[in-house]
C-alpha cells in the first residue's frame, strides 16, 4: 500500500476500526501466544504477564467477536473452554512476530532514547505522565 492509499478516507476508517482491535498490547500478546495452538484460559493468563481475568475475559471475547479467535466448550465436568486462532487470525501471525522480533531487537535503544530525551527536557518541562513499560 502507498501513502496515497492511505489518504482516502475509507482506508484511514479501516485502519483505525482494526488498530483498535489488534493494537492494544494484550491483543497482540493473546494472537501471539495462540499462534502456538490452542490454549486454555487459565494457559494464556499465566503466559501473559500483568493481564487481569476481566482483561484477559474481554480481550478473548472482542477477538472472538471480530473472528480472529475461536472458543471451543467441551462438554465436560468442569466444562473445558480452549481458544485458537481462527484462519483470518492465523494471517496476523507473521506482522505479529515481526513486530515481536522488532520490539527485542530495538527496546534498549528506545529506553536510551527515552532516557535522553527525559534528561534534555528535565528542567524545562515536566515528566511524561505515563511511565512507560521498562523504563526505569
Amino acid at each position: 500500500m502507498s501513502l496515497k492509499d492511505t489518504s482516502e478516507n475509507a482506508n484511514c476508517r479501516a485502519m483505525s476500526d482494526v488498530l483498535n482491535r489488534i493494537g492494544d498490547k494484550w491483543s497482540v500478546m493473546v494472537v501471539g501466544m495462540l499462534s502456538g495452538g490452542t490454549l486454555r484460559f487459565n494457559e494464556l493468563k499465566r503466559q501473559i504477564n500483568g493481564v487481569s481475568q476481566r482483561m484477559l475475559t474481554l480481550t478473548l471475547r472482542n477477538l472472538e467477536r471480530d473472528g480472529l479467535v475461536t472458543r471451543t466448550i467441551y462438554p465436560e465436568i468442569p466444562p473445558r473452554v480452549e481458544y485458537g486462532l481462527t484462519d483470518l487470525g492465523k494471517t496476523l501471525g507473521e506482522p505479529i512476530n515481526a513486530l515481536w522480533d522488532w520490539s527485542a531487537a530495538n527496546h534498549e535503544a528506545i529506553i536510551a532514547a527515552r532516557l535522553a530525551y527525559d534528561a534534555r527536557h528535565k528542567e524545562t518541562e515536566a515528566p511524561p505522565a505515563r511511565k512507560y513499560a521498562g523504563a526505569a
